[in-house]
């Protein structure tokens, strides 16, 4: 039976020397452990998703030029990896290249072409009809792409029946959370189905708002896992089929996944585009206690700055624990209080908001304030400006357009508070002596643009708005359907008229790490024009 190397890699999208460049670097290693076949993800060459770059037909034209000069140097093993092929017509197709001896022996096209989500490929791509079956080493396999393993039927099945000992399936699957024991149960029922060994390659990395976690494996033809590659690392997984010693990594728990995603997101982020250095605005509260969490994980405490930012409306306490989350994550912190510049904006403002009661005009101009600091800061002294608002906030609203939605990348938008919490006590528990200051854990959380402020006299308590923002967000649900399961029906009308009239907002709000099955961005795609009441 084959040695078959996974090599789980990090391309970059339109890197197309240096994505080539890291292929054969691991098919050199693949070589030096025996393997006689290396698999790499789907569209390894030019990085996944290319998005709009596929309609350059030089883009097609040179990733096609990078795989040929990467064929000409495959000696001595068998690579399959995925790439852009287009054919007379111009036409372009999702492609996997198996190469050997010198030259590119053939091309399998994908067949299945995912429209749903964050997937346009029917935008792109046309689909393929190849059978996909080539002979590696005198096995036969046969090699499919990604949506065509999770399409019932044909494409993996017609390979099996035609003779096929071994599937390969390559990927490029973007994490959600949970979505490691969803693509295991389904290989292993497909395993299980045509009674062949399936070998599965996933790429890993950070890609604008997708997050690749790997999980790159092997399954048995009864379901078993044989070999399973870590998550969210680069790796080359090196599997004999015929042996029951393959390293099988273990499955991490949901807090660890979903922290490790937003590292690695926010790591590739930054390094991909340039940034090699991180800045936030530290407020005290539980939100900004991640992110700088995040931050020190990301690009390591020397990079990154915090800056406390407090108003005549900022407590000592939560000045306090700002200043001892620095010092515990060992980062520079910078005080830049605010009350002089608001006391000018209102000063300036009094001929015009004479006789109004103050609101939230007043409070939106301390968080602009803010948010012209820290881009400042950026401008000065480069950067990236990580905001810290969570999914709860952006669903309804609950933050301020060129204020604390400043910034460049966001690194906790898809992030529920109830949810920011157990990540908060999780990277605690990753520590020695916690990191984030138990007051912060405890203390009711607030904005501080006013007195005595708590975001829950606002917004209800976040357990309950959580879950209506889940029902209606990601479950799809009807108010109808939220207040037969228990939900308060003031509560659920109310939710969903937030949401539903901040789309505005979330048009302009950063990118950020998508971790759940319905981020908003690509995921969520409302109209902000919309009189279709529920």
């Amino acid at each position: 039976m084959l040695k078959i190397s996974l090599a789980q890699i990090n391309p970059t999208v339109g890197d197309l020397a240096g994505n080539t460049r890291k292929i054969l670097e691991y098919t050199a290693l693949a070589q030096k452990t025996g393997a006689q076949l290396v698999v790499f993800p789907e569209l390894a060459v030019c990085g996944y998703p290319p998005e709009d770059l596929l309609l350059k037909k030089h883009f097609v034209a040179d990733n096609i030029k990078a795989l040929d000069a990467l064929a000409k140097k495959v000696r001595g093993i068998s690579v399959i990896t995925g790439f852009v092929d287009s054919d007379a017509g111009g036409k372009i197709y999702n492609a996997a290249a198996i190469i050997s001896d010198g030259k590119l022996q053939g091309v399998y096209y994908k067949q299945e072409l995912p429209n749903y989500g964050v997937f346009d490929e029917k935008r792109y791509f046309s689909l393929g009809k190849n059978p996909g079956i080539w002979t590696v080493n005198g096995v036969k396999i046969g090699i499919n792409i990604c949506e065509d393993i999770w399409v019932d039927g044909a494409v993996y099945q017609a390979q099996a029946k035609a003779g096929a000992k071994i599937l390969v399936n390559i990927s490029s699957s973007p994490y959600q959370a949970g979505k490691l024991k969803e693509r295991q149960e389904l290989l292993a029922r497909r395993a299980r189905e045509t009674k062949k060994h399936l070998v599965y390659v996933n790429t890993v990395g950070g890609q604008d708002e997708l997050v690749f976690d790997g999980g790159s494996m092997v399954i048995s033809p009864d379901g078993a896992v044989l070999a399973r590659a870590v998550q969210f690392e680069e790796t080359l997984l090196n599997v004999d089929l015929s042996s029951k010693n393959n390293q099988v990594a273990p499955a991490l728990e949901s807090s660890e996944d979903i922290y490790k995603a937003l590292v690695l997101g926010t790591r590739d982020y930054a390094a991909k585009n340039g940034f090699k250095k991180a800045a936030l605005g530290l407020s005290g509260g539980v939100d900004s206690a991640l992110v700088a969490c995040i931050a020190c994980d990301a690009f390591g405490p020397d990079n990154v700055t915090a800056i406390s930012m407090p108003s005549p409306f900022n407590s000592k306490a939560t000045r306090q624990d700002a200043r001892a989350l620095a010092k515990n994550l060992k980062i520079e912190l910078k005080e830049i209080p605010i009350k002089k510049i608001f006391a000018s904006y209102l000063k300036t403002m009094v001929p015009y908001f004479a006789g109004l009661a103050a609101d939230t005009a007043e409070e939106n101009i301390q968080a602009r304030i803010r948010g012209n600091i820290l881009m400042a800061m950026a401008n000065k002294f480069g950067g990236l400006i990580l905001t810290t608002g969570n999914k709860s906030e952006m669903a309804v609203g609950y933050c301020t357009l060129y204020g604390d939605m400043s910034g460049g990348y966001a690194v906790i938008k898809d992030v529920f508070k109830t949810k920011v919490y157990e990540l908060a006590r999780f990277r605690n528990s990753m520590s020695r002596t916690p990191l984030i200051p138990k007051s912060v854990l405890l203390r009711a959380p607030s904005a501080e643009l006013r007195s005595n402020q708590t975001d829950e006299e606002t917004l209800g308590p976040y357990e309950e708005l959580d879950k209506v923002l889940t029902a209606y967000i990601e479950d799809r649900c009807s108010p109808q359907d939220m207040v037969a399961s228990g939900m308060d029906a003031k509560l659920v009308a109310r939710t969903i008229r937030l949401v539903d009239m901040n789309e505005y907002k979330r048009r302009q709000a950063p990118p950020g790490v998508k971790i759940t099955s319905r981020a908003f961005g690509k995921d969520w795609r409302l109209p902000i024009t919309n009189k279709y009441k529920e």
